[in-house]
């Protein structure tokens, strides 16, 4: 293997002009730069990546640790890390915490040891009921930075990724009233105890508040037969004109449960779910979304964290990735 001593001795420059000219560094000319880099891809150079490490004391390397990767959201939002991880030239190591909290602590601790400069990652829903939040802090103080997207923890200070989980929901619903005139609405939830479905499940309350309707929720929580629970509530409220399901599956499952009870979507039933692009392709009529742009969080939980490791003046915050109401098959004025 071609080492850089041997670049140098080849290209009659000092040892460090060519790491400079390879790191792309604005003290070296584009021609010299062009010498090197061209020498290097011939005689295929890779850099000494232990060495770099020891180097800077960074790894280039982020733990991304995900409640589980079967939700399409959760595969979608790692995509987006890992894109930008490899254009910035960091790796990713990706556990899961399946829900659980003890997982999730020893991800963290398996990790912390000096396997990552820092990490990406949804809290479990266990944490999030169990209100734990000490080995988020433990690691924090480790001076292991931490994003936090989706389901993020308020008390917690770090950077955090997220959409407007209110705002989505309750423009959603209030389409459903001012534009469809819709009126007995159902909230279809099995997300309710996450810090995203309060905050979706509120925005959907105030829109029905505000409009003088009653609201009309459907928790199913950990229901182990989804598809009986929404059957029998619009089996049992036939007024029932409007869905809205604040998470990935249950809007689909009304469409399905609405047409075995003969009831056509959306002339008599609009349904609007919770997403991503593709989630419009498994469902018929296409269904109707709010996007999360799930990619954009993962590149933008990337390059926030990267910013955190390599900005001398940083300072964490809360961003927001917009949301989008995109109408299809399931709303009658797509």
């Amino acid at each position: 293997m071609t080492t850089l001593k041997e670049l140098s001795k080849l290209l009659n420059l000092s040892v460090s002009t060519v790491s400079k000219a390879l790191n792309d560094s604005h003290e070296i000319s584009d021609k010299t730069k062009k010498r090197v880099h061209e020498l290097a891809a011939k005689l295929n150079y890779k850099p000494n990546r232990i060495a770099q490490q020891l180097k800077s004391n960074r790894t280039k390397t982020i733990g991304v640790i995900l409640p589980t990767v079967t939700n399409p959201f959760f595969a979608e939002v790692l995509h987006g890390i890992e894109t930008e991880a490899t254009k910035n030239n960091y790796d990713i190591i990706v556990c899961l915490s399946d829900e659980h909290l003890d997982k999730e602590e020893r991800s963290l601790e398996l990790l912390s040891n000096g396997s990552v400069d820092g990490f990406i990652m949804a809290v479990a829903r266990e944490s999030q009921v169990k209100s734990k939040t000490e080995h988020l802090e433990k690691t924090l103080n480790q001076g292991l930075p931490i994003v936090l997207f989706d389901r993020v923890v308020k008390s917690i200070s770090c950077d955090k990724v997220i959409v407007d989980d209110f705002k989505s929901v309750y423009e959603a619903t209030k389409y459903l009233i001012d534009k469809e005139e819709r009126k007995e609405i159902l909230l279809i939830s099995n997300i309710e105890e996450l810090s995203v479905g309060k905050l979706r499940t509120k925005g959907y309350k105030t829109a029905m508040s505000e409009a003088g309707l009653k609201p009309r929720v459907l928790n199913l929580g950990q229901s182990p037969d989804v598809e009986a629970e929404v059957y029998n509530n619009l089996s049992n409220y036939p007024e029932i004109d409007a869905v809205v399901s604040i998470d990935h599956i249950t809007g689909i499952v009304a469409i399905n449960m609405a047409r075995k009870l003969g009831r056509a979507v959306p002339e008599e039933l609009s349904v609007i779910g919770f997403g991503y692009e593709h989630t419009q392709l498994v469902s018929s009529p296409k269904i109707s979304i709010i996007h999360q742009k799930a990619y954009a969080i993962g590149e933008m939980a990337m390059k926030t964290i990267i910013a955190n490791l390599t900005l001398e003046a940083y300072e964490v915050k809360t961003q927001v990735v917009p949301s989008e109401l995109k109408l299809s098959e399931s709303t009658k004025k797509a």
